[in-house]
Parts: structure tokens; C-alpha cells; sequence
């Protein structure tokens, strides 16, 4: 029998904290709820979630610096911040420092719910991969340089070092390889790498492009693997010729 899926819920405002929990165990996830940034690192340190949902806005420490502790002690932990409608730069630091997505309030129920839906389905499939039991698949590697991708094991190395890189960050790298041709608006990868209506979330694309960017600039030669097409969006660097193994 599957185990339950865990959601850690770290809201302060009780009535929110509560409107997430019901929404998110009405389509059978199991929900913890904490009020407490400091309360919610150690919490974490100790037990496993599928998820975290985090507000900005917490006594002790804020969403923002756990989401930074949290990010260096569980790297690929999936974790949705939660941010104020008016607050574009909240949205993006929270993107900065590790956070897979964020929705403002007031946010629609079944939006909250098919986000926390993508999220976790892409966290499992990462899981399973990277598990040494998985199956593996026949995806032959590929190597950009001194960058090697394992679609099969669904990892990422330079120079033999893995690069700890967030399901969702691995799944955008490896997109733009599938189509190494293509320029990418940003709605267009929100709608085919995070999977859900992309209205007002472009900047978590243009995070997770500088993230990846960061990671991965010791392979790239002083040359970004991803490059912006102004006014446009994105596109695989001409210059990252691959082969596959």
C-alpha cells in the first residue's frame, strides 16, 4: 500500500493555515500545520515532506531565510512559497533562494490544488529515478562539454561532481536539450516544463533560468549553457554542442 503523501503547512494566519489544510486533504494529502519559521527548520531537519508550502511573513525566522536553510541542508526539497499579491519583489527572492514556485494570496482553491499536484508528481518522478532499485530507462546520456545529463538516473554532473539540481530544474535543462533548436517564450515553458496555466508567474521562469545559470557556469566556459533571446525568451547556447552516450 502507497504511504501517505506529507504536506507541511508553515503559515501563521491560523484561518489560511486552515483553508490550505482542507483544500489539500480534500484530495487526500496529509497536512501538518506550523506557525513558527524556527519551529518549521527543525521540524524539517527531523521528518520528511513531499512538500512544503511556506509563507513570506513568519515569527522567528521568515519563509524567506527557511527556505534558504532548508535548500542547503535538502536540496531537492519541493517547496511552494507563499507571497503577497502586491509583493512582485518577495516573489522573486523567494524564487532566489531555492523555491520551486509561488502563488499569491488570494489565491482560487483549485488552482492551489493542481500546482501542489505538479509539484509533488514531478518530485516523485525524480525520486524514482534517482532511486538505485528504479528501473532505469534506455535515455542515452549527454554530454555538453564537461556537463553530463542522465536523463535514465535523471542527474546532472561537472567533472564527475553531481550538481544538485531541484526535479524542476532538471526537467527545464533537459527540455531545452530535447529541443536544442527552439527559442522558448516564457509562457511556453510554463506550459510545457511546469505544466499549468502561466498566467502572472513568469518570473518564476526567469529564476530558475539564473539559478540553473549559477549551477552549471563552471561547465559553460565563461559562456551561458542557456542564453536569453531578447524579447523573445530562451534557447540552448549554438555554442553547447552535444553528443550522446
Amino acid at each position: 500500500m502507497q504511504s501517505e503523501q506529507k504536506i507541511l503547512i508553515v503559515e501563521d494566519d491560523s484561518d489560511i493555515a486552515e483553508l490550505l489544510r482542507v483544500s489539500l486533504e480534500d484530495i487526500s494529502f496529509h497536512c501538518e500545520i506550523c506557525d513558527n519559521g524556527s519551529h518549521a527548520v527543525e521540524r524539517i531537519s527531523r521528518q520528511d515532506f513531499d512538500l512544503i508550502i511556506l509563507d513570506i511573513m513568519l515569527p522567528g525566522l521568515s519563509g524567506l531565510e527557511v527556505c534558504k536553510e532548508v535548500r542547503v541542508k535538502k536540496p531537492a526539497q519541493p517547496i511552494l512559497m507563499l507571497t503577497a499579491k502586491s509583493s512582485e519583489l518577495d516573489q522573486i527572492i523567494g524564487l532566489e533562494q531555492g523555491a520551486d514556485d509561488y502563488m499569491t494570496k488570494p489565491f482560487s482553491v483549485p488552482a492551489l490544488q493542481a500546482r501542489v499536484r505538479a509539484i509533488i508528481r514531478r518530485s516523485k518522478s525524480y525520486l524514482l529515478s534517482t532511486n538505485p532499485t528504479a528501473k532505469e530507462e534506455s535515455s542515452a546520456k549527454v554530454v555538453m562539454g564537461d556537463l553530463i545529463i542522465d536523463p535514465s538516473k535523471r542527474l546532472a554532473s561537472i567533472q564527475d561532481q553531481i550538481v544538485d539540481l531541484t526535479a524542476l530544474e532538471f526537467d527545464l535543462i533537459y527540455y531545452f536539450i530535447r529541443h536544442p533548436e527552439r527559442v522558448f517564450s516564457r509562457s511556453q515553458l510554463l506550459d510545457n516544463v511546469w505544466g499549468y496555466d502561466h498566467i502572472g508567474y513568469e518570473h518564476t521562469v526567469n529564476s530558475h533560468i539564473n539559478r540553473l545559470r549559477n549551477k552549471l557556469q563552471i561547465a559553460d566556459g565563461g559562456d551561458k549553457i542557456i542564453q536569453t533571446v531578447w524579447g523573445v525568451g530562451y534557447r540552448l547556447s549554438e555554442k553547447s554542442c552535444f553528443i550522446k552516450q
